[in-house]
């Protein structure tokens, strides 16, 4: 069992996310380089990215594939959606309505 890269970006946000979603799978990993973003100038700033580690490589193509799909641009959509249940708008990125709970509606033709 070793620990192994999976993903690195520029953005800690984007990071936390991704383990996040990993996390929720069973899939334990670390952030490394989370405070080093002071320390660009000094080093190359993709050194000073944030990392995400998995702790157990057994796991890595299942985490790699995860990744990927998580990644995908077809996952997120762009629009915003009203909400069926209170006619709320909601943003693209989120599948239920924060004021009601309904979930958004499968787009037409699917």
């Amino acid at each position: 069992m070793a620990v192994k890269k999976i993903y690195s970006a520029p953005n800690i946000t984007m990071v936390g996310l991704i383990k996040d979603v990993l996390d929720s799978h069973g899939i334990w990993t670390v952030i490394r380089n989370q405070f080093l973003s002071a320390a660009t100038g000094e080093l190359p700033p993709i050194e000073c990215w944030p990392e995400l580690w998995i702790t157990d490589d057994s796991g890595y193509e299942q985490c790699r594939q995860l990744v990927e799909e998580i990644l995908r641009s077809d996952n997120i959509p762009a629009d915003p959606w009203q909400c069926p249940g209170c006619h709320e708008e909601i943003e693209g990125q989120f599948s239920q309505c924060w004021r009601c709970g309904a979930s958004r509606p499968e787009p037409a033709g699917r």
